[in-house]
């Protein structure tokens, strides 16, 4: 047999003046016929490239009589999409292909391009007329610079987390954070005051001490590309102002004491007693006063009892020139 093209050729067929005996091994040597039917194969059936690098997705075939059998590649989704039909590559992948046999390479992949691919060849004129195999393509890409989240501020003894995450690299990325520029290692005992994540990119402190101040970066790698690492960010510990809460607390219970002194006076004076009447007093005016009751205050709408008193008429008497009584 020979490959041709990615096609391989039964070139040994029996004729009469074989041998009986020849003719068995032949047949034995084909798997029991004279020639063997289509056959697809890959010499790889998981392929990973970096991105935007060529990725090869091998196919070879071998044909029983079909000299021209038809090759398609398709595409595996959540729709199958053709990628090579009648000649010619289809879709996103024109003019960024090309075809060698049955063997397709793909030029500057990306992640739009990574999946499950299937090589078909059709040969109508062999007894099993169809045969596939299939290609899987990763695409791996390198790290890029991660998103960290680091507090400016802190009190000390409050639970501290600091975050940090790549969401493109593939494989995902591992991570690695620095204080000072200083790599932190993982803690190797239970009572650490901090753990990390590696696979997460989290840094907690259970207890945060001022000594934890600092400049913190985080560093994101997957072997595919080189690091990338976030911009550094200080974190300053405070202690807690004793001071300030004290003083906070006093102004709350002079508050609180001063609302319950003027309560308590006002129920002396009888503000809260149900036969309050209220108390009266005057309104001085211009030509005269007015008696007002601080009960009268609350039923302005009643008038039927108001009674004016006219005073002595006295030219000389400019102050008081009318009263009225409520």
């Amino acid at each position: 047999m020979h490959s041709v093209n990615g096609r391989e050729r039964s070139m040994c067929s029996p004729s009469a003046s074989t041998p009986p005996r020849l003719i068995e091994a032949i047949e034995a040597d084909s798997g029991g016929s004279p020639s063997a039917p289509v056959t697809v194969s890959t010499s790889r059936h998981r392929v990973e490239v970096q991105e935007f690098s060529d990725a090869v997705l091998s196919c070879t075939f071998r044909t029983e009589k079909d000299q021209n059998p038809r090759i398609e590649w398709k595409k595996k989704g959540k729709d199958v999409s053709f990628v090579y039909y009648e000649g010619n590559f289809r879709g996103p992948f024109e003019g960024r292909a090309k075809i060698e046999g049955a063997t397709v390479t793909l030029r500057r992949v990306t992640q739009d391009d990574a999946g499950e691919y299937r090589c078909e060849i059709s040969a109508p004129q062999d007894s099993v007329s169809l045969g596939e195999t299939n290609v899987t393509l990763k695409v791996l890409v390198p790290p890029h610079t991660p998103s960290c989240d680091i507090p400016s501020s802190a009190v000390t003894g409050s639970v501290v987390q600091l975050r940090c995450r790549d969401q493109q690299s593939i494989p995902p990325a591992t991570y690695l954070w620095f204080k000072d520029s200083k790599p932190m290692s993982p803690p190797r005992h239970a009572n650490a005051t901090y753990l990390i994540d590696a696979h997460t990119g989290l840094l907690e402190f259970r207890s945060v001490a001022k000594e934890d101040s600092g400049r913190y970066s985080c560093q994101a790698s997957n072997n595919v590309g080189p690091a990338k690492m976030c911009e550094g960010k200080q974190l300053t510990i405070e202690d807690i102002n004793i001071t300030a809460i004290v003083a906070g607390v006093g102004v709350v219970v002079f508050l609180v004491a001063a609302c319950s002194c003027g309560g308590l006076l006002l129920h002396r004076n009888g503000f809260f007693s149900p036969g309050h009447r209220g108390r009266s007093f005057w309104i001085s005016q211009c030509h005269g006063a007015a008696h007002i009751s601080s009960q009268t205050l609350h039923r302005t709408e009643d008038t039927s009892n108001v009674s004016y008193i006219t005073p002595p008429q006295e030219p000389q008497d400019f102050k008081h020139t009318q009263s009225f009584m409520l």
